[in-house]
């Protein structure tokens, strides 16, 4: 459409001038109408002929299209003879053969022009399909292939984790069978949690926090009094989402690499708190801190906190990634998120006020 606007207004120029200084008759503007469209209609096929030979390599399409614009040619000048020539009483062929000859010259480029033009704009929008094709292919590739990341990063985590925890519970089953059920029962818990974390992505961190007591309990009933746990946890946060399992491996640093090895034991601390849309989240302990002989990972695999920190950068960006400090008081791992859930609350102004603008909040 924007082809045929385009030689529709140099048809309209064209036909004017001619009907102004040479041929001052009405016909002069019918028989540019006629002419352009025939020339919209060769425009559609030629759009259709170009997609045609698009599907071979590139010799087959270089002979098409020098077939297209000699077919071209003859049709369109034929045309031209026509409403020129023909109708003025010229009908033998051999006024047609010179009239296609002089046709040869200067004019001649008239024709091939809207043919090659036709056919640029053609391959011009095959182009640009192509790459916005491209840009959604590498969109939806690097969606999946960060699907499959946190896929695996989960995957990895959950059989440490159930690794771990039978191991925990490896000691009580000669000395003491109560407890070794007891501990069972609150493992059935884990267990259930551990696998339905691939079923969704996020879950609710009061969910969390549920998992995170079950897992201290097992804890506790092997490390005994050596072991207390404290939680701070701001209630407006209960409800906001996060992956799953993004706490534990923090929890089980402190008490494998903090905990065990200090012998009067220690305490465990887990804070989240609110400032603005920012979750602020910290997981410490009192125990042996930059004294233990390993403080980084809470996983003999190497995997738990490092499967953590690149988990949080999947879901919230490379600003949530942890953050370790460390000292001979003891040890502490934290980290941010954003709560996307307050974006959705927007605050509707009222008549005569303004809307309220949020406050800069501290990182």
């Amino acid at each position: 459409m924007l082809i045929c606007g385009w030689y529709a207004i140099n048809f309209s120029i064209s036909a004017f001038f001619e009907w102004k200084f040479e041929t001052p008759e009405l016909y002069v503007f019918w028989n540019a109408l006629a002419l352009l469209e025939a020339l919209c209609v060769f425009i559609v096929l030629i759009f259709l002929w170009a997609h045609w030979l698009s599907q071979f390599r590139l010799v087959i399409q270089t002979a098409g299209h020098t077939l297209g614009i000699f077919l071209f040619f003859m049709v369109m000048g034929t045309l031209s003879y026509y409403f020129n020539d023909y109708l003025e009483g010229f009908v033998y062929f051999e006024h047609w053969q010179e009239y296609m000859m002089r046709l040869l010259s200067w004019d001649a480029l008239r024709f091939h022009d809207q043919y090659i033009i036709t056919v640029a704009v053609y391959y011009l929008i095959r182009y640009f399909q192509g790459l916005q094709r491209q840009e959604r292919e590498k969109s939806a590739l690097a969606l999946k292939n960060k699907e499959m990341q946190i896929s695996l990063l989960k995957s990895q985590i959950n059989p440490h984790f159930l690794f771990n925890t039978l191991n925990s519970i490896s000691t009580l089953i000669h000395s003491s069978k109560d407890q070794a059920r007891k501990v069972i029962t609150q493992l059935s818990d884990i267990f259930r949690y551990a696998l339905d974390s691939h079923a969704g992505d996020m879950v609710k961190l009061s969910v969390e926090i549920s998992f995170i007591e079950n897992y201290i309990t097992i804890q506790q009933i092997r490390f005994g009094d050596r072991l207390r746990f404290r939680k701070e946890i701001d209630p407006s946060c209960l409800n906001i989402d996060i992956p799953p399992m993004i706490l534990q491996p923090l929890v089980e640093n402190s008490v494998k690499y903090g905990i065990a090895s200090k012998d009067e034991g220690g305490t465990i601390y887990l804070s989240v708190k609110r400032s603005g849309d920012i979750i602020f989240f910290e997981v410490k302990d009192d125990g042996l801190g930059s004294k233990a002989i390993k403080v980084m990972d809470g996983s003999s695999s190497g995997v738990g906190m490092a499967n953590t920190d690149l988990r949080l950068k999947s879901y919230f960006g490379p600003e949530s990634g942890l953050r370790v400090h460390s000292n001979e008081r003891g040890y502490a791992v934290s980290f941010f998120i954003k709560d996307k859930s307050t974006n959705e609350e927007k605050i509707t102004p009222r008549e005569g006020k303004s809307r309220k603008q949020p406050e800069k909040q501290p990182v």
